[in-house]
């Protein structure tokens, strides 16, 4: 695999070692700058153009946020806080992952895998989770459903009634025949086990079932636009965008 070009963004000394140290460990990543404040972290962003960036939330000069608002070209991010209140704008503003300071090796790998996955080209990620759901198939019988947790009742839900999925970091929405039920598993994982002939990952935060999409048009930087047919609206990325209309007659 390609080095991934990592970007520290943390104004805290404590907090740059732990990451400094962490990303050490992981033979994949190759570290090529650190910024202590927000317009430090700006300024290297756009000079530098890294792979990933660990981006403190709470920083002088400019918070993470604001940084990561000014980029033209967003790159993936992990973003990093002692404070948990920023999680939902951080998952609108397409973070790989979350950390919540202190946090731990492990918690550090598992967000360093996601984002190892989100660098592949679509093709190569489609591939992954094809090679995955073979890996499985050939130790256990094909999967047909989850099972979901809803109000203390366990129910089972077949794979061809979900409709979409959409990640907000902690969980995944899983939305089935007008129900949604949150399930603690990260949006890749689950991807591993959706039949990729009828499933797309049409961004980083959201699947659909192509069986339940209602209509697509572009929008005016020629990204489609999907509706569901529970009115659900998503935005595909340019990737999503481009295979869907290679494959329209």
């Amino acid at each position: 695999m390609t080095p991934i070009r990592v970007l520290i963004c943390e104004d805290e000394p404590l907090a740059r070692d732990t990451l400094r140290d962490f990303i050490a460990e992981q033979p994949q990543l190759v570290l090529v700058g650190e910024a202590a404040d927000g317009a430090q972290a700006l300024k290297l962003i756009r000079a530098l153009q890294p792979d990933l960036v660990f981006m403190d939330i709470q920083m002088p000069e400019l918070t993470g946020l604001e940084v990561v608002r000014q980029l033209d070209t967003v790159p993936p991010l992990i973003f990093t806080t002692a404070y948990d209140q920023h999680a939902v704008t951080a998952f609108e503003l397409n973070a790989v992952d979350y950390l919540l300071k202190p946090f731990t090796q492990e918690r550090f790998d598992a967000a360093v895998q996601r984002a190892l996955h989100e660098a592949l080209p679509p093709q190569e990620r489609q591939q992954a989770a094809q090679a995955a759901l073979g890996e499985r198939d050939r130790h256990d019988a094909p999967l047909t459903r989850i099972l979901v947790r809803d109000r203390g009742r366990i129910f089972p839900v077949a794979l061809a009634d979900i409709e979409h999925l959409k990640s907000d970091l902690k969980y995944t929405q899983i939305t089935a025949r007008g129900n949604s039920y949150l399930v603690r598993m990260a949006l890749t994982d689950l991807e591993a086990k959706l039949d990729p002939s009828r499933f797309l990952r049409v961004h980083r935060n959201a699947i659909v079932n192509l069986d339940f999409v209602e209509s697509m048009k572009p929008d005016e930087q020629s990204q489609l636009q999907i509706r569901m047919r529970d009115g659900t609206e998503l935005l595909a990325n340019r990737d999503a965008s481009r295979r869907l209309r290679d494959e329209a007659l």
